[in-house]
C-alpha cells in the first residue's frame, strides 16, 4: 500500500494492461528516455527513438513500438514510487509526461455541460457567487436537452436565432452549436506534466477548477495513433472575465497534464474504444471534501476525428505532431466553501482522473508561482540527446 498522494502503481494502469501498448517517458539520470511498458518492466527505447515524436512518425507506431528494444530501466512500480516531487531522489528514473515535441492543442466547449458552464462564466462575468441564478436562467431559455444537437445542423441554427432573440446569445454557444470547433493552443512545447507531479494554478484565482479530458496523439500526416488522459486545468474566474484572457485562464506554469502513458491504437484499442469510454473524476482535498463524477466519451457533440480534421490540414501542418484534447465532460458545481460558490480547487487536492482503457492519471494541486520554473525546453532536449549521441538515432 502507497503511503503518498500518488498511490499505488497498480491503480495508474489500464484494467487490461497486460494486453495495452504503453509507451511513455522518464527521467533518467543521463537525460529523458522513451519507454515502453513490457511485463511490469520499462525498457528504454532511446536508441531507437530518441524522442517520443520520433516514435510517432513512424509508418506503424505500434509495430515500431513492439519491434523494438532497450536496457531495462526497472520496475514501472519503483518508478512511479519515485515520481511524487517530495520524495523524488534524481538519482534515480521517474515518470514524465509522455509527449515531447508534439504541439499541444485543446478543443473546448464539446459536451453540453462544458458548454453551459462556460456560458455561465461569461454571464456572470467570473464571479462564482452568480452562477446559480444564471444557470437556471439559461437552462430554462434552452427548453429542452440539448445533448443530441448536432452542431452546425439546422436544429442549431433554429436555436441560436432563439437565444439571440431572447439576449442569450453567447461565444460559446457559437463555438458550441456552429459549425466551427474551438480549437487553441493549451500549452508551449514540452510543458506539460506527467502522472505523479504537481498541476497549478495561480494564486489570482478564486474559481478554478480541473478539467478532465482524453487526448488524442496525431501524427504530421493526420493519423490518429493513440490515446492518453490530460488535466485542462481552467481558471474559470479569469475566463469568465473575458475570453480573451483564454491564454491566462489556461497556459500557466504546470497548468496541463498528459498522461501516464500514451495508449498506442492496435488490433486490440482503436479509436471506436475511445468513443465509448468511460471518464471518472475524484478530487480529495486536504481538508476532508471529496468529490467523485462519472461521464462518458459517446455525449461528446462532436465526434473526436472531425475534431482532428478541423485542427489540421491544408489550412494547418504539424511537422511534429500534434496532441489533442477532445473537450471536458465535467463542470464540478458541487458548493465547497460557501453556499451557492460551487467548486474551486484548494492547495493540496489530490485530482485523479482514470479511464478503463488509459489507467490513471493523478496530479497535486499547488499555486503555479510557487512550483519549479519550466525550464526543460527545445534547445535543453537537443542538448541532452547530442550529449548521449541520439541524435539522428530516429527509425524510419
Amino acid at each position: 500500500m502507497s503511503d503518498t498522494w500518488t498511490g499505488d502503481a497498480a491503480g495508474i494502469l489500464p484494467a487490461d494492461a497486460s494486453d495495452a501498448l504503453l509507451v511513455g517517458r522518464v527521467q533518467t539520470p543521463a537525460g529523458p528516455s522513451v519507454v515502453v511498458l513490457r511485463d511490469g518492466i520499462l525498457r528504454d527505447l532511446s536508441a531507437t527513438f530518441p524522442t517520443m515524436t520520433a516514435l510517432t512518425e513512424s509508418a506503424d507506431p505500434a509495430a515500431a513500438a513492439r519491434a523494438a528494444d532497450g536496457p531495462s530501466l526497472g520496475a514501472f512500480a519503483d518508478v512511479w514510487a519515485n515520481t511524487a516531487p517530495d520524495t523524488r531522489d534524481d538519482a534515480h528514473p521517474w515518470l514524465l509526461s509522455p509527449i515531447d515535441l508534439q504541439v499541444v492543442k485543446a478543443s473546448g466547449v464539446t459536451f453540453p455541460v462544458s458548454m453551459l458552464e462556460r456560458i455561465i462564466e461569461e454571464k456572470a462575468r467570473g464571479e462564482a457567487e452568480s452562477a446559480d441564478g444564471i444557470r437556471a436562467t439559461i437552462l430554462d431559455a434552452l427548453d429542452g436537452d440539448v445533448r443530441d444537437l448536432v452542431p452546425g445542423s439546422p436544429e442549431a441554427a433554429r436555436l441560436k436565432q432563439v437565444l439571440i432573440t431572447a439576449g442569450l446569445w453567447s461565444q460559446y454557444l457559437e463555438v458550441g452549436i456552429g459549425p466551427d470547433a474551438e480549437i487553441f493552443t493549451k500549452a508551449p512545447v514540452l510543458a506539460t506534466v506527467g502522472g505523479g507531479s504537481d498541476v497549478g494554478v495561480l494564486a489570482e484565482s478564486r474559481w478554478n477548477n480541473p478539467e478532465p479530458e482524453v487526448v488524442l496523439v496525431v501524427s504530421s500526416r493526420g493519423d490518429i495513433v493513440g490515446a492518453t488522459l490530460g488535466n485542462d486545468v481552467n481558471l474559470r474566474d479569469i475566463e469568465g472575465r473575458s475570453a480573451l484572457l483564454l491564454g491566462r485562464a489556461k497556459d500557466n506554469n504546470a497548468s496541463a497534464s498528459v498522461g501516464p502513458f500514451i495508449r498506442l491504437f492496435d488490433g486490440g484499442f482503436s479509436l471506436d474504444d475511445v468513443r465509448a469510454e468511460s471518464v471518472t473524476l475524484s478530487v480529495e482535498g486536504d481538508d476532508g471534501f471529496g468529490m467523485r463524477a462519472e461521464s462518458h466519451m459517446a455525449q461528446i457533440s462532436r465526434d473526436p476525428a472531425d475534431l482532428v480534421r478541423q485542427a489540421s490540414g491544408d489550412h494547418h501542418a504539424y511537422p511534429d505532431g500534434f496532441v489533442l484534447y477532445l473537450g471536458t465532460m465535467f463542470a464540478p458545481t458541487d458548493d465547497r466553501d460557501e453556499p451557492g460558490h460551487g467548486f474551486t480547487h484548494h492547495l493540496g487536492d489530490v485530482v485523479r482522473i482514470s479511464s478503463p482503457y488509459l489507467g490513471a492519471l493523478v496530479n497535486r494541486v499547488q499555486h503555479s508561482e510557487d512550483l519549479a520554473p519550466w525550464s526543460v525546453g527545445i534547445g535543453a532536449l537537443i542538448t541532452s540527446l547530442a550529449q548521449r549521441g541520439l541524435l539522428g538515432k530516429a527509425s524510419a
